[in-house]
Order: structure tokens, then C-alpha cells, then sequence
């Protein structure tokens, strides 16, 4: 989900570019690596770079066809009018999930990657209780927005768009999680066919300088 926006800004950049129709589905990373897993056919797959190399190694996406697209990190949102915590440091993001009355994270890899970090700073048991995981494709600034939790954490490209919450901010860079979103064939994607050399320039299209603007508008960087 946290590459919605870009790729839908994207498939319509290359559209006006070459005509060429691009329809994408959006769900949640989960979903999407299980249908692929259960067969399901499509052209390219963009999932975390982790989860990529996981349906490579599974004999579902081809070896050597990752192609790496954006990278993507983490911020913090509260509901729009409530104080906006202090996140400047480490000690200060920390002190602020110590306080908040509820944290909300996500399915994804950053979630993956946040949990491991109050692990680290030791205070995953006492925030058990007040932490929610928000399910697959559901936003964690939907939550946010309505007062289900008062503080939380996904990929700013996620957070972007939600009406109703105030960003806070990105995570320091001494704990940001950055996020590599990558570009996958299927194996049943024949080389050379015109439906793989159609995938390949729209893929060279996402991967051009002249998509970085797109990329950095939805609160992504170029890989």
C-alpha cells in the first residue's frame, strides 16, 4: 500500500507517454506476495525488496528481475488538533511511545522493523498492552484520524494523503527505517514476448530521471 499513490502516479505519467494502458491493484504486501504465491497471474509485482527476494527464492518471480524502484521511510502522525510530541532524537521518540496512550504500526516491513526496535530499547512488554497493529492494507492514519490511537508510525508516502492527522514528522535518521520497494517479473512472464518487452518499458519508465519528481512528491526517494 505505501506505493499507491507513486505507482498510480507513475502508470499515469507513462500512459500520457506511450499510450500504453496500465492497470494496478493495491493491497496490502501480505495479500499481495499470498496470491501471487497461490498462482494468481500478473505482469510485475512491486513489494518490499525483502519480500521480492523471498518469491525468487520460491521459484514465483524470475531470478535477476528485482529491480529496484524507491526508497521509502518512516513518519510519525496524531490526530489533527492534538499536540504534536517531540521526535527530534532517539530519547524523544522513545519517551514519546513511553507516554502515548496508544501506538499504531503496520503489517509491512517498517512495522517489522519497528517492533524490533522497542525490543531493543526494552520496553516492547510494557507497551504490548497499548499497541495496534493495523490489518493488512488498512491505514494506519485511518486509525489515527479517528482516535483510535494516538500515535502512529507507516511509511509518510502512507500518511500523505489521510485527511484528518497532523505529521508529526520522519523518524530521526539515528532509528529511521528505510524501506526499499522493489519491482518483480513472474515466472510466467515469457522473454522476448510482447507482453515482457511492454513490462520492460514500463519499468525503464519508473526507473528514468524522469520519474524522480513523481517518486519524491509522494514522500519517496529514487533506489
Amino acid at each position: 500500500m505505501a506505493t499507491r499513490q507513486v505507482l498510480s502516479e507513475l502508470a499515469a505519467g507513462y500512459r500520457q507517454l506511450s499510450g500504453c494502458e496500465v492497470a494496478i491493484e493495491s493491497v496490502g504486501g501480505v495479500d499481495a506476495a499470498r496470491r501471487i504465491q497461490a498462482g494468481e497471474a500478473f505482469d510485475v509485482v512491486v513489494l518490499g525488496s525483502d519480500a521480492i527476494d523471498k518469491l525468487i527464492a520460491s521459484g514465483h518471480v524470475q531470478p535477476g528481475s528485482r529491480l529496484d524502484l524507491v526508497r521509502s521511510g518512516v513518519a510519525v502522525a496524531v490526530r489533527a488538533g492534538e499536540p504534536l510530541p517531540d521526535i527530534e532524537s532517539e530519547d524523544a521518540v522513545k519517551q514519546a511511545v513511553l507516554t502515548a496512550r496508544s501506538i499504531s504500526y503496520s503489517t509491512g516491513p517498517s512495522g517489522v522493523a519497528l517492533a524490533a526496535l522497542f525490543e531493543r530499547w526494552g520496553i516492547a512488554e510494557e507497551i504490548r498492552p497499548r499497541m495496534v497493529q493495523a490489518p493488512p492494507g488498512v491505514p494506519v492514519g485511518s486509525l489515527v484520524a479517528r482516535g483510535e490511537v494516538a500515535l502512529g508510525f507507516q511509511q509518510l508516502s502512507e500518511l500523505l494523503h489521510v485527511q484528518g492527522i497532523a505529521i508529526v514528522g520522519p523518524l530521526p535518521p539515528e532509528i529511521q527505517i528505510i524501506t526499499t520497494f522493489s519491482a518483480g517479473l513472474p515466472v510466467g512472464l515469457a522473454p522476448g514476448s510482447a507482453q515482457a518487452q511492454q513490462v520492460q518499458a514500463l519499468l525503464a519508465y519508473m526507473t528514468s530521471p524522469q520519474a524522480a519528481e513523481a517518486k519524491r512528491r509522494q514522500g519517496m526517494e529514487p533506489a
